[in-house]
């Protein structure tokens, strides 16, 4: 029988010298096929395939293949996820698996006795498998028998459980359901979680890419009962209905802690409930992944880099502001240097920065945090958001009294950002002395790189949007597949205008000039707007006209 690493050279994708190497070294497979993939001389999909043609079976693409969901049925997600494997089809009575070693004869064997039918195994690649069981196990069909026992026995709620009495009980459907909900959520990659009551039911939706999608939800009965225990988990007042209210909860996922920050509502059927997902283990925190583009992104760093001025972040909410500011934080973080921040919330906890959260009631403001962490001897200084008059004064000081202050508002582009701060009431020349660049940003859904293809909406068409159609395209528009949950779009990509404060716009915010007036100064100066940043990434393959028009004015 060939070996593992002998079929691989055989695909010619390794050197002379390494196959050499290789012969030389007597490793086992295994050993040399996790070398050869660490260093980037083959891929996974390519040792999956030598995997399979040394056992002499067959490879699969999942994603490109009809997956039968009864013979996924017909194995316990539990089983599935202890040995890696997914049923994929029942051919002359027996069942297909996709496995990642067939070999493994205990997996096979657990396969058959669960199944009750011989097994034919084949190989798939691992992360191509690990993404099959997670669409195909879903908390789905979970979620709805809980739901559906409560609903044939509603008139017998004290005795299910699922009251607020047994709100706090491990063991009561209503824990499970919200354990579920909140595991499904961060699998899904949602970063919010929406539990809104309605006249007859609850409804469920998850936030996903940018969007809210609806997903399966609760009978009216189960109402207060999910209320009381997120609001238990969230260390809220349980008895407190009349008024909104703010907490915080972790969940474990996997092996991944997850933070999520809990908001209640007052409505007129009862509590609405909003958490958003703080997903830590999940932000990587390099500027690179940003996404901004070659000319935005020198423009950017020549701000940060430099030991004082002021850098402000602007976009709608959940535009991806704070995610930049920490991003840049952690560039900019050294041993040497003293990082403090000021938040409401502290969404993310990052090692070696001092991080404050606010506390209005106990007379702990963003101006009054400021002004004392000042007294503090910061380098760097992160103000969460700039709201008022007052913050804006301390952080406009700080910035011209040698400290590096980043901070996000509320505008709709980068100009604006210069006007809105002399409507708080700051002088413009001390916002134009203070300020050294703003970069304003959006959000739009990546395109699915499994199932793009290429738009059949010819140059015209995109010339009549006033889009420039010279030069290379790759406009791609979205299809759907399993990969992304049928909706085209998987991920989301950020779009950025990046505006330099020169000398010129200085002078423009002292004569107090409109923001319109600043913007044509700053393009004659390079900076690129949200629309053609937003055109180039679609021009890179990257996202769709639809999304452009979507997130851009």
């Amino acid at each position: 029988m060939a070996s593992l690493t002998y079929l691989l050279m055989r695909q010619g994708d390794l050197s002379m010298a390494r196959r050499d190497q290789l012969v030389a070294a007597g490793v086992d497979d295994e050993a040399a096929i996790r070398a050869l993939i660490d260093e980037g001389s083959i891929t996974s999909a390519q040792a999956a395939w030598a995997r399979a043609a040394q056992a002499g079976v067959e490879f699969v693409v999942l994603t490109e293949i009809p997956v039968d969901s009864t013979a996924v049925a017909r194995v316990p997600s539990a089983t599935a996820r202890r040995h890696t494997l997914l049923p994929i089809a029942q051919e002359g009575g027996r069942l297909v698996v996709a496995m990642l070693d067939p070999a493994d004869v205990l997996a096979i064997d657990d396969v058959r006795q669960a199944a009750g039918m011989p097994v034919l195994p084949v190989v798939a690649e691992e992360a191509d498998l690990l993404a099959a069981i997670d669409r195909f196990h879903r908390a789905d069909s979970e979620l709805h028998d809980i739901t559906s026992t409560l609903q044939e026995d509603e008139g017998v709620e004290d005795a299910l459980g699922f009251g607020m009495a047994d709100a706090a009980d491990e063991d009561a459907p209503i824990v499970r359901f919200v354990n579920l909900l909140v595991n499904q959520a961060v699998q899904d990659r949602a970063s919010d979680i929406h539990i809104e009551p309605a006249e007859k039911s609850v409804r469920v939706r998850y936030r996903v890419d940018g969007v809210l999608l609806e997903m399966p939800g609760a009978p009216k009965t189960m109402q207060q009962g999910i209320i009381s225990r997120l609001k238990i988990m969230s260390d809220i007042d349980i008895a407190e209905r009349r008024r909104p209210q703010d907490g915080r909860m972790s969940v474990m996922h996997g092996d991944r802690k997850i933070d999520l920050r809990v908001a209640t509502l007052p409505t007129v059927w009862g509590e609405k409930v909003v958490m958003r997902i703080l997903d830590t283990g999940g932000m990587k925190l390099q500027l690179a992944d940003l996404g901004l583009l070659p000319h935005n992104l020198e423009r950017y760093r020549s701000s940060y880099r430099k030991p004082y001025g002021m850098i402000l972040v602007t976009g709608p909410t959940g535009s991806g502001k704070s995610t930049t500011l920490y991003t840049t934080l952690n560039e900019v973080s050294r041993p040497e240097i003293n990082v403090i921040t000021v938040e409401d919330p502290v969404e993310y906890r990052m090692p070696g920065v001092n991080q404050v959260q606010v506390h209005p009631k106990a007379g702990l403001t963003f101006a009054a945090a400021l002004r004392s962490i000042l007294r503090s001897d910061p380098d760097v200084v992160l103000v969460g958001e700039i709201r008022d008059h007052e913050t804006a004064q301390i952080a406009i000081e700080a910035s011209l009294t040698g400290h590096l202050v980043l901070s996000t508002l509320h505008t709709n582009d980068a100009p604006s950002a210069v006007t809105r701060l002399t409507e708080m009431g700051i002088e413009p020349f001390l916002v134009g002395s203070a300020l050294d660049s703003v970069v304003a940003q959006r959000l739009a859904r990546r395109l699915c790189d499994r199932c793009k293809e290429p738009d059949p909406r010819g140059l015209e068409h995109f010339a009549q949007l006033g889009l420039d159609v010279d030069g290379a395209m790759d406009v791609h528009h979205a299809v759907g597949c399993t990969t992304c949950g049928n909706t085209g779009y998987r991920g989301r990509v950020a779009i950025h205008e990046v505006m330099t404060v020169s000398e010129e716009i200085e002078r423009l915010t002292v004569e107090r000039a409109s923001a319109s007036e600043i913007a044509r100064v700053a393009m004659a100066q390079g900076m690129r707007t949200l629309r053609q940043d937003a055109w180039a990434k679609v021009r890179a393959g990257l996202t769709t006209v639809d999304e452009l028009q979507r997130v851009i004015v």
